[in-house]
């Protein structure tokens, strides 16, 4: 029950992210956008729900051959969520400008490379596991919500690449190819790099200085 649970908690991350989508491309002023954004992660934070990038950040500081897998299932669970908001949304009279905009950004993924993908994957998880961790370890409470606002505004205004973000483009848009499947694969393993930098250069830290 468990695992169903961790599951349910991953759709719910996952529409959550979706909803930060949806009115970040209902807005036309993106600062404002951006920062409406980080909605989505401030309800992941505070409702504990199973986030990808969240959670794969922590990897090696769990037992990777549980914890991995695990993070898959979760992965899973933010595509649900995400394309039952795709879903839901296409049915209601904000569809045509949400799904414009979501094809115009999907494109761009699909024309972009590979290695610009990943790059940008990584930079966009070193902006989200800060936020978690600010969230998780800043002793001051305002220092908890600002690391969550500011770092997701950054990689949003800077164009970096969530992978669950681009879930709920992908499904808006309709465009699952291989080229965006191979897109958001991609842009999945660079998300998963730039997650566990902060936690796992922590710990290397943390072991020299007790050496």
């Amino acid at each position: 029950m468990k695992k169903l649970a961790d599951f349910l908690y991953a759709i719910m991350a996952g529409a959550f992210i979706a909803m930060g989508g949806v009115v970040f491309l209902s807005l036309d002023n993106k600062i404002v956008g951006a920062f409406m954004f980080s909605l989505g992660l401030f309800a992941v934070c505070t409702l504990k729900y199973n986030l990808f990038t969240g959670k794969v950040g922590y990897l090696f500081c769990n037992d990777v051959k549980t914890y991995l897998p695990w993070c898959l299932m979760v992965w899973v669970g933010n595509l649900v969520g995400s394309i039952i908001v795709a879903e839901l949304v296409r049915l209601t009279r904000v569809a045509p400008g949400i799904i414009e905009k979501s094809t115009k950004l999907v494109q761009v993924k699909a024309d972009d490379t590979l290695i610009s993908l990943f790059v940008l994957g990584i930079f966009c998880n070193i902006m989200v596991v800060h936020a978690v961790d600010q969230y998780l370890n800043n002793p001051h409470e305002i220092g908890k919500y600002l690391g969550i606002v500011m770092s997701i505004m950054v990689f949003i205004l800077c164009g970096f690449e969530h992978c669950i973000a681009d879930m709920f483009y992908i499904q808006m848009a309709r465009m699952w190819n291989s080229q965006t499947i191979i897109a958001l694969i991609v842009i999945t393993l660079g998300n998963v790099l730039g997650g566990i930098l902060i936690p796992t250069m922590r710990n290397i830290n943390i072991k020299l200085k007790n050496e």
